[in-house]
Formats: C-alpha cells, structure tokens, sequence
C-alpha cells in the first residue's frame, strides 16, 4: 500500500486553525467523533456527533454548580452542551490561539458566558491551583499530547478528590499489520498527532496518576464511520480546501480519510475514571 500525500501542518494549532477551519465549515461545530448504534443506524452526524457528547457528560456525573475542565475545548461546543445540560461552570483550554477566541465568542452569543470560559493554556504545564476541578475531560485531544503521562499528572493534580475524569481518543489497536502500520504512522507524521496510545497504555498512566474505578470500552465499530462520513462532508468544500493545499493535496487528503476508515488498527476509545 503506497500513501500518497504530501505533509499537513505539523503543528497542533496550525492544524486547526488552518485545515480544521475548512472540516468544520463541512462538518458543524462538533469537531469530534460520531457514535452510531450499529450499522443500521441512520443517524445524522449531528446526532452522532451529540450522542457522544452525551457519553462523555454522563462520564463526568457532575452535579450543578460544579466546576469542569475541558482539555482541549475546540470551539467550545461540547463544552456548552455540558453547561446547558448540567448546569456546570466549564473552564476550556486549548494551545489555537484561534480557537479559544471562537470557543468564547460562542459562548457569550448563547448567553453562557458566565458560565463558560476558554483560554490560552498548555495542558502539560496548566496554571490552575491543586484541586480547583470537580471534574475534567479530554476530547480527543490525548493524542496531539507530547506526554500523556505527563497531562494525567496535570488533571490529577487539579482535580479534587473523587473528582470524575472522561476521554475519548483515537488509538492503536493491535495486531497491527505491516498495512496498517502505514496508516498509523502516517496519522502521527502529518496531522500533529504526537503518538496512538493503546488500551493497557492509559490503564497504566491512569493507575500511575491516581486514578480508579477505571471504565474503557472500545467504540471503534461505534465511531470509525466518522471518517468516511468527514469525507463526503468535507467534498462539499473541496474548492475551498483545493485554494488552501492545492488540488493534489486535497484529493490525497479525502482518499486517506477514507482509508483510515477501513482501518482496523486505527481504533477510537472511552475512558471514565475517578481521582483517588
């Protein structure tokens, strides 16, 4: 199997703000996975894309008036579905200087910007004081992390105890073919994906940093639609995306979408887990 494509942004918020601007013109303001029941289900990606969101909230078990952190926040949409629905304060952090502006222009259009916050931080390295976080999570932000480790230390560290912690990312599922291998490989060299962590990967970070009552389940089957679904979205744009990378790009780039979605190796998980 031969990937042709040349480089994207290499760098996380070069990803975003450039490129990611042009998926989530086609895509909605969801910048995540979708969940489908199975494969009958006919769902929109809006209502994928939601359904998962609603995974996540009800990971978190939040109460009103707690305090949430979003690692990762996007423009904030998810983060503003978990203030409506559970009536929470939500603190966003992302490294797109793009993004965070977004994420809080959205918020106070919605009237939510009280409620809702977002701001320019470093998740390897966060400025919040120890235990200021009833809850956090992470959507699917883990993987453009330089250490994993290292931001579970961070979240730990600012959670409360029995605070709730939920992630989706995108993983590595093993065996991984020489095919396969490709594909993954490929992921982390162009799209600012630092490395696809594994199952028994996160199940040691987490026990290391304090974490029990640990749940992950494997959603791949649920979720992997996403890329073949982006890809007939983002094909609407094409033109627009053509004028950015140039026409060569941006046919490999919705080719090696569709790859990945027949990927077997390339898995997607969900996590819930409590700090001591």
């Amino acid at each position: 199997m031969t990937i042709e494509q040349s480089p994207a942004p290499s760098d996380v918020a070069d990803v975003y703000d450039g490129i990611g601007q042009i998926y989530g013109s086609a895509w909605g303001p969801n910048y995540h996975y979708g969940y489908w029941d199975d494969a009958d289900d006919t769902s929109s990606i809006e209502v994928a894309t939601d359904r998962l969101t609603d995974m996540m909230i009800s990971g978190l078990d939040v109460r009103p008036g707690q305090r949430v952190l979003d690692v990762g926040c996007g423009i904030g949409h998810p983060a503003l579905r978990l203030v409506r629905t559970g009536d929470v304060d939500v603190v966003g952090i992302s490294v797109s200087h793009v993004q965070v502006a977004q994420a809080n222009e959205l918020a106070a259009a919605a009237g939510l910007a009280e409620k809702a916050k977002f701001q320019f931080t470093d998740a390897m390295d966060m400025p919040f004081p120890d235990g200021s976080f009833d809850a956090a999570w992470a959507f699917e932000s883990m993987w453009h992390m330089p250490d994993r480790g290292q931001v579970l230390s961070e979240i730990a560290r600012v959670l409360r105890p029995g605070g709730h912690l939920a992630i989706v990312d995108v993983i590595e599922r093993g065996p991984v073919s020489p095919e396969g291998r490709k594909v993954l490989d490929h992921v982390c060299e162009n799209y600012a994906v630092k490395s696809l962590g594994t199952v028994d990967e996160y199940r040691t970070a987490l026990a290391a940093n304090g974490f029990v009552d640990v749940e992950i389940r494997d959603i791949s089957d649920n979720c992997n639609r996403t890329l073949a679904v982006m890809a007939d979205a983002v094909e609407t744009k094409y033109d627009e995306l053509a004028a950015l990378v140039g026409e060569e790009q941006a046919t490999s780039l919705l080719a090696f979408m569709r790859l990945s979605a027949v990927t077997p190796e390339q898995g997607y998980l969900y996590l819930a887990a409590v700090r001591a």
